[in-house]
């Protein structure tokens, strides 16, 4: 079919604007909306591509082109809907339901290549929304979310977890109390080293690295539960070695005693200069029981009253947690019969 001149098509720009003046509805139809739909309904008129009268595909693959593109239109559309709502009410659940819904969406509907453009794009939205409120954990969530459909084969991704291991570190260095970081650092580790095919010394290269890294975070913030939770978690990667993997499995008996006798030191050591703060007893505490049972001795007279002195402390700095502690003056008093030999 021959296709209109441009010229041909003044008479209905004319036609058009006439019929608009005539029925003096230039304020209605100007508004924001129709200014700019009638605007670009004359361009494309003028230059013989009117949207009124499309032109359809030729073959299959030129309409499935134009139907993914629909689509990713609509779902692009739909995500930049959710976004003032998400800064708004960042820590809504089904605004994040619903972003997530429609970046599967992607992979049911678009190609591979289109599909992981707008997963990525996502990813760059949690980033962006961490640096609003870093301790977000819907976002911290989401991420890993988006992170492991990104890895998957459905987008024929490899793995992540190196940049994000060292994201989790530009986030600490920013704010040492960054629960969510510190927790997904925790979760990357078993990933990271089994990718790197660490091996015995390595692991315990690894893990000194990063006991030096929370022992000088805690040297400038005791009183961050965030750090001793991180610091926890690396002491029971060595007290808490059996039935599961863990940073260092071929650690020896001495090595791990060794460990824990370290770090009860360097805790007593914050003791000197911060002796208002439960976290440091409660270390103390969890991590003497750790020792005895590595060592299986049980605890001499002299460091039992330590002991007591920790417990007394605790039950004045943390009175809402009593019968937590109340239990363990009672596991105190069975320890010093056992060990008085009554």
């Amino acid at each position: 079919m021959e296709r209109p001149q441009a010229f041909a098509n003044l008479w209905i720009i004319i036609k058009t604007i006439g019929w608009v003046l005539a029925l003096e509805g230039v304020a209605d139809f100007f508004s924001d909306r129709h200014y700019h739909t009638l605007f670009r309904r004359l361009i494309f008129l003028f230059i013989d591509r009117d949207p009124a009268r499309p032109e359809p595909p030729d073959n299959w693959a030129d309409w499935r082109a134009v139907d993914q593109q629909n689509d990713a239109d609509v779902l692009r559309s739909e995500l930049g809907f959710t976004i003032p709502l998400l800064l708004e009410s960042p820590k809504c659940y089904w605004i994040w339901k619903y972003r997530l819904w429609l970046l599967q969406e992607t992979i049911e509907r678009l190609d591979v290549q289109m599909a992981r453009r707008v997963w990525e794009e996502e990813l760059g939205l949690a980033s962006k929304m961490l640096t609003k409120d870093k301790r977000n954990f819907h976002a911290w969530g989401y991420r890993r979310k988006v992170v492991a459909k990104l890895e998957s084969a459905e987008l024929d991704g490899k793995s992540m977890v190196e940049p994000e291991f060292e994201y989790t570190y530009k986030m600490i260095g920013v704010d040492l109390s960054n629960f969510s970081a510190w927790h997904n650092r925790s979760k990357l580790i078993p990933r990271l080293l089994d990718e790197r095919g660490a091996d015995a010394a390595a692991r315990k290269d690894f893990l000194e690295t990063e006991l030096n890294l929370v022992r000088e975070a805690l040297n400038v913030g005791p009183e961050d539960q965030s750090l001793w939770f991180y610091h926890g978690f690396l002491m029971r990667e060595i007290t808490d070695y059996t039935g599961r993997p863990t940073i260092t499995p071929n650690l020896s008996e001495s090595e791990r005693e060794e460990y824990v006798c370290r770090e009860i030191d360097f805790i007593k050591d914050l003791l000197e200069d911060y002796d208002d703060i439960k976290w440091l007893y409660d270390a103390l505490l969890e991590y003497s029981v750790d020792l005895w049972n590595l060592t299986g001795l049980m605890p001499q007279p002299d460091e039992l009253d330590e002991y007591w002195e920790w417990l007394q402390r605790l039950q004045k700095l943390d009175p809402m947690r009593k019968g937590r502690w109340d239990d363990f003056e009672m596991m105190l008093r069975k320890s010093a019969r056992e060990s008085s030999g009554l």
